[in-house]
């Protein structure tokens, strides 16, 4: 395992340009998982930009690190998990011990101070082994320490961002049983007592990630509904300032993943514990969705290359008619079929991930990247499990699970038909 310490002093800063000939290979340095190089050049160098493929030396380092614990740590522990439906604590000790609760997070605050590419490599590697351990750190990073770093003030990022860092699962608490796609009719109320010194909250949230593990969250209440959406607000809470856990619920996937009915009854929150400004939480919203569906994309591809490389390595073994069934051409052409539609739902993620640290529009690219990947997942899971046959539908293998794992990447952060919305949206404004 590589140390947050390690991390921050190994992993640090983007890489310089490559000079035009003399590096013109090593410009493109390939994933660790399928490494490429250039057999030989046809044209002169010439000032270019590099292809989606081209990672810094610290998003490459993170890759391996992520990989090796997610291969080393998490991997004898999935099946467990999957059963029981609890997170092994050991494993959330890991994501802390390893820097991936704090990958943007500036070192100062306790982070490791990486690109977000870097997180969407860290997602991405995870869910190969298992999304469940892969959404809880992306809901962690993209969503609530994204919003500490962007929204809040200096007091709240270095009251707030340490633990989060080094200690404390966060969670992103924005839908009600009243408002999923329609986020902004939620019904949750913070008003302001008569000292004017703090928010009483009150109602309830559903389907809140990380939510059993958590011990600080992000709440968006309505400070006066008679604004409508622009009465939100976002307010950070401890746990222990009284949020309750009503239910559990029992998933089809990403069992190991809590996903809980939160309730407010009178929560006292001081006004300091706001985040951003008053009636500014859709905005917090609607932005940090956006860059968080470029997570879940990550998520869903990781998922989706999991399960594609446990059926390739059952196919390449199994024999039948004298020869591995994966050399048929039937499945060969299958398995072809599934990896470019893979790699293309990698390259939509990684290039919605580029253009948002570039500081360039990308929410088209973002919806396009998270319904992409979403289907793709589906679709490679549920062949994976026909490619390995019968042991394909049995629990042993683990790849049945990628399939259940599957479904939520067309619900959570944005329904399949939100996305198409979104960018049928683009569409209009551009053609019309």
């Amino acid at each position: 395992m590589l140390s947050r310490t390690l991390l921050r002093t190994r992993l640090r800063g983007r890489a310089l340009p490559v000079p035009p000939v003399a590096a013109a290979a090593a410009a493109r340095a390939f994933s660790l998982s399928a490494p490429r190089r250039v057999e030989e050049l046809t044209r002169e160098a010439i000032d270019t930009p590099l292809s989606l493929w081209n990672f810094t030396e610290e998003e490459n380092m993170l890759r391996e690190t992520v990989r090796k614990f997610a291969n080393d740590v998490v991997g004898p522990k999935v099946r467990e998990m999957d059963e029981r439906e609890v997170m092994d604590p050991q494993v959330i000790k890991g994501l802390f011990d390893n820097g991936l609760m704090g990958i943007e997070t500036p070192a100062d605050l306790g982070g490791s101070e990486c690109s977000f590419t870097s997180a969407i490599i860290a997602v991405e590697e995870l869910a190969r082994v298992d999304p469940s351990v892969s959404v809880c750190c992306d809901v962690h990073n993209t969503l609530v320490n994204t919003v500490f770093r962007i929204y809040g003030s200096d007091a709240i990022k270095e009251k707030w961002m340490p633990d989060l860092a080094t200690n404390k699962v966060g969670s992103f608490a924005l839908s009600e049983p009243s408002s999923g796609s329609d986020a902004f009719a939620l019904q949750t109320t913070a008003k302001l007592d008569k000292s004017g010194d703090f928010y009483v909250l009150n109602g309830s949230k559903m389907w809140i990630t990380n939510s059993a593990e958590a011990e600080t969250f992000l709440v968006f209440a309505n400070v006066d509904p008679s604004k409508g959406y622009k009465g939100i607000t976002c307010f950070v809470l401890s746990k222990d300032m009284g949020v309750e856990i009503a239910k559990k619920e029992a998933k089809l996937g990403i069992r190991a993943s809590s996903t809980c009915v939160l309730t407010f009854d009178d929560v006292k929150v001081p006004k300091e514990n706001i985040v951003g400004e008053i009636g500014k939480g859709y905005k917090i919203a609607i932005e940090i969705l956006n860059e968080g569906r470029i997570g879940i994309a990550a998520q869903m591809i990781g998922l989706a290359q999991g399960a594609f490389d446990k059926a390739l390595t059952y196919a390449y073994q199994r024999k039948q008619f004298g020869k591995p069934i994966g050399e048929f051409q039937g499945m060969g052409f299958q398995f072809a079929e599934v990896a470019t539609e893979i790699e293309a739902a990698r390259l939509l993620t990684y290039n919605a991930a580029r253009l948002k640290e570039e500081g360039r529009p990308f929410t088209k690219e973002a919806a396009m990247a998270k319904y992409y990947a979403s289907v793709v997942a589906q679709k490679a899971s549920g062949s994976a499990i026909e490619w390995a046959g019968g042991v394909g539908f049995t629990r042993e293998t683990g790849i049945e699970k990628f399939w259940r794992d599957s479904k939520i990447g067309a619900i959570y952060e944005g329904t399949s038909n939100i996305q198409l919305e979104t960018i049928a949206k683009f569409l209009r404004k551009e053609y019309s």
